[in-house]
């Protein structure tokens, strides 16, 4: 049985689903997934900067639902049972695709926007101050 993440990305040379791995996968053959999918649907009438964010902040809550309630302990073994992680990666599946396609619409160069965006904040949260903290205003304690 082919899952849904498989049949998204191309078949290998005996026409069988491949499972495609980050280190094997630029963003840009993501970005076209994503791309191809919503042309295949006939969705890019409905795809604009204001319904692609707020759709990002809905799959946003469902990835945030699956840990609403539960402790730090019981959140950490929610990612390794095997059913549940699943159910998690499909939201997180979600969220990126909504980012990608997002980024096509705003024809955002992802790599250069994380990399700028990671510049600004290594200067906001200088090692020496942030190391260790979860922000600047931590005095330490918790």
């Amino acid at each position: 049985m082919t899952t849904p993440e498989q049949t998204a990305f191309s078949d290998d040379d005996n026409g069988s689903a491949k499972r495609e791995l980050d280190s094997h996968t630029s963003v840009q053959e993501m970005r076209e997934v994503v791309a191809k999918f919503v042309r295949e649907r006939n969705w890019e009438q409905f795809h604009n900067p204001k319904n692609l964010a707020m759709s990002l902040s809905i799959e946003a809550a469902e990835l945030m639902e699956h840990f609403q309630w539960l402790t730090l302990a019981a959140a950490n073994s929610a990612v390794q049972e095997p059913e549940s992680r699943a159910k998690i990666a499909e939201e997180v599946a979600d969220c990126l695709a909504y980012v990608l396609a997002l980024a096509n619409v705003m024809q955002l160069e992802l790599a250069s926007t994380l990399r700028a965006k990671m510049e600004k904040n290594s200067l906001k949260y200088p090692i020496d101050q942030a190391y260790g903290r979860w922000g600047l205003e931590d005095d330490g304690r918790r």
